[in-house]
């Protein structure tokens, strides 16, 4: 009986330590393989370091671990400093062809007139005419004459005209050029108009203008003798002309 107890004891025994040792195995297998996994993951993370910022760098050590932040390129944008037009113009004076190119870009028309600043505009109106459909166009140089009659063009009523302006630019950029014309008829003003002609860049050759057409009044009342001021300003109020003219409108030209 005890014999028989004591194998049963033992047998249990066995079974329960066999079924203890398996159980051991069986977690110890699953805790290799799950760090294998998680080594393995590691791994992977390592290889995808250049993913993580590199302003962090971590230094693990026995006691603890500290996180230090890597230095960092800074990006400094500064412009460079202001110069001046005779400045600019100096620093290839050696370069003749590339001192004039550069004086003609900036709108400098020689180094005296360089200074140490800004160079104003210069505006010079060669001519005015007068377009009329059907018939040639008038030129009128200036300073302005006058013709057999005493007045300075003659323009038929009822006809369609537009002025013709010729003019330069030196030196500068002109910004809002605009020609004021008023109109006076026995002492009375009778029409005032502003032709808004644009910004216009220093150049050799001289621009031209053409106004937008017009109707010239008729009939007995608007037939005579007009006096007339013509004004060139920019958007800064520079006049670069004020000029007094004449004309007449007639029955015929």
């Amino acid at each position: 009986m005890s014999k028989t107890v004591s194998s049963w004891f033992g047998r249990t025994h066995s079974k329960s330590l066999s079924k203890d040792l398996n159980k051991q195995d069986t977690q110890s297998s699953e805790q290799d393989k799950e760090n294998k996994e998680n080594s393995s993951d590691q791994d992977q993370k390592l290889t995808k370091c250049e993913s993580l910022p590199t302003n962090l760098i971590s230094f693990e050590s026995d006691d603890d671990t500290e996180e230090h932040e890597a230095p960092c390129a800074e990006f400094n944008a500064e412009l460079g400093p202001l110069v001046s037009l005779k400045e600019q113009l100096e620093k290839d004076k050696e370069d003749e062809s590339l001192r004039r190119w550069k004086a003609q870009l900036l709108g400098v028309a020689s180094d005296d007139d360089a200074g140490d600043g800004f160079v104003e505009p210069e505006v010079n109106v060669v001519s005015l005419g007068v377009i009329s459909k059907g018939r040639p166009d008038s030129d009128f140089p200036l300073p302005l004459g006058t013709n057999s009659r005493g007045y300075t063009f003659s323009l038929k009523e009822g006809s369609t005209v537009a002025l013709k302006y010729v003019f330069t630019v030196r030196n500068n950029i002109v910004s809002g050029l605009t020609c004021v014309n008023t109109v006076w008829k026995a002492g009375f003003q009778v029409d005032q108009t502003r032709d808004m002609m644009g910004t216009f860049a220093p150049q050799q050759e001289p621009y031209v203008h053409i106004a937008e057409e017009e109707v010239t009044p008729s009939g007995s009342l608007a037939r005579g003798a007009y006096t007339a001021r013509k004004r060139f300003i920019d958007d800064d109020n520079r006049v670069y002309l004020d000029l007094d003219y004449s004309f007449e409108i007639r029955k015929e030209w």
